[in-house]
């Protein structure tokens, strides 16, 4: 048996990161970094682009180290696109969309609202768990 694939969003790696998430968030989140972690190439800029302490910055690179970062690809790229035209999403967020939709991964955020009405697009929230 296959298991579900999931894209991690900025915000929930910096909770996680951060043990903001209660327990059950927790072991969910755990259970998705012990196995193959994706995230968005968004998400590796918006990590890293922080003005961390250099012992969080080391923590944070650690992390976009260990996990797989998803470049833009012109399937991506396409995707992109028809999202911002249907439904105004901003850049990056649209970007990460649509990289959860063409890599048929569920998208991991706390920002719900910034996901909810894009199709074809599953989100759980790791504060909901």
């Amino acid at each position: 048996m296959e298991r579900t694939k999931y894209l991690i969003d900025t915000n929930a790696v910096i909770d996680y990161l951060g043990n903001k998430l209660s327990a059950k968030g927790m072991n969910f989140m755990n259970g998705i970094i012990d196995g193959a972690p994706n995230v968005s190439i968004v998400t590796k800029i918006e990590v890293l682009g922080f003005n961390a302490s250099d012992q969080h910055y080391e923590i944070l690179s650690n992390f976009i180290n260990d996990v797989s970062v998803l470049d833009l690809t012109n399937n991506v790229v396409d995707a992109t696109i028809e999202i911002r035209k249907k439904y105004k999403a901003k850049l990056p967020d649209a970007i990460i969309a649509a990289t959860a939709i063409v890599n048929d991964l569920i998208l991991i955020s706390r920002n719900i609202s910034d996901f909810k009405n894009i199709g074809n697009l599953e989100v759980i929230d790791p504060h909901e768990i």
